[in-house]
């Protein structure tokens, strides 16, 4: 006689695993709901301290658009109204060689009522035309030999224009070449020939860096800046006979 053997049910483990996966569900959606209450309840409880920070933030982007509009932008304006009587009479001085240097006073410390650039600078500062009376004062001071303003001033000029920010640089190089400090000199004429990377300002530099080098001595220096002019700026005007440079400066380093 065969004997069968009794299949037995897996509804039952069936049925524990389901309860434990409810289980464990109702555990997480318990746990997130206590975590809810808590949030309300710090929520609610610090209500007011909420509010007024939020309050806090709202007043002070408002404040900030209202002093952009109100307070900044009318400033500039002002600002650049006033840098038209300084400017006027810096190019007249940069065209004329006739009483160049009464011009270039003039344009620092105005005239007839109208403000010059260190007044500009003074009255005007964070704003556009404020950075660049430094500049223009920077520049006027230089050609009035007066070094020490020139590099205070020209030092305070900030610029992202590609040739204003470095011929700023450069021009301190020459205010230090001019007092006869030379490493100073050379610094700036380094920084400048890298502020920047264009067809005029940089081998300008470059070349003024190169002599600056050759002439304290620091002969290696000098050929690298040559021999950067001749294969990275062959069209620029500094690399008309570079080739007598480099040979100098080489055979000066190989002594």
């Amino acid at each position: 006689m065969a004997t069968y053997k009794k299949k037995v049910s897996n509804k039952k483990s069936g049925d524990q695993s389901s309860e434990n996966i409810k289980s464990t569900t109702a555990e997480v959606f318990n746990t997130l709901d206590t975590t809810a209450s808590k949030s309300e309840e710090w929520i609610i409880k610090h209500q007011k301290n909420i509010f007024i920070g939020l309050t806090a933030i709202v007043v002070v982007i408002l404040g900030f658009m209202a002093y952009q509009k109100y307070v900044i932008e009318p400033k500039e304006i002002e600002a650049a109204d006033e840098l038209a009587f300084p400017k006027k009479h810096f190019e007249m001085a940069v065209n004329n060689e006739v009483a160049s240097d009464s011009l270039f006073k003039m344009s620092l410390n105005g005239a007839d009522g109208k403000y010059g650039f260190i007044d500009i600078v003074d009255n005007y500062s964070g704003t556009k035309a404020g950075n660049l009376a430094n500049y223009y004062a920077g520049i006027a001071y230089l050609r009035l030999k007066d070094y020490k303003n020139a590099i205070s001033y020209l030092n305070d000029f900030k610029s992202k224009d590609e040739l204003l920010a470095p011929i700023a640089k450069g021009a301190i190089g020459d205010a230090f070449t001019d007092i006869n400090q030379p490493k100073d000199a050379l610094d700036y004429y380094e920084k400048a020939a890298e502020l920047r990377d264009n067809a005029f300002t940089t081998p300008f530099y470059l070349f003024k860096a190169a002599n600056t080098a050759y002439d304290l001595g620091e002969f290696e220096k000098a050929v690298t800046y040559f021999t950067k002019i001749k294969d990275a700026y062959p069209n620029s005007s500094e690399a008309v006979n570079i080739d007598l440079y480099i040979n100098k400066a080489t055979y000066a380093s190989e002594k």
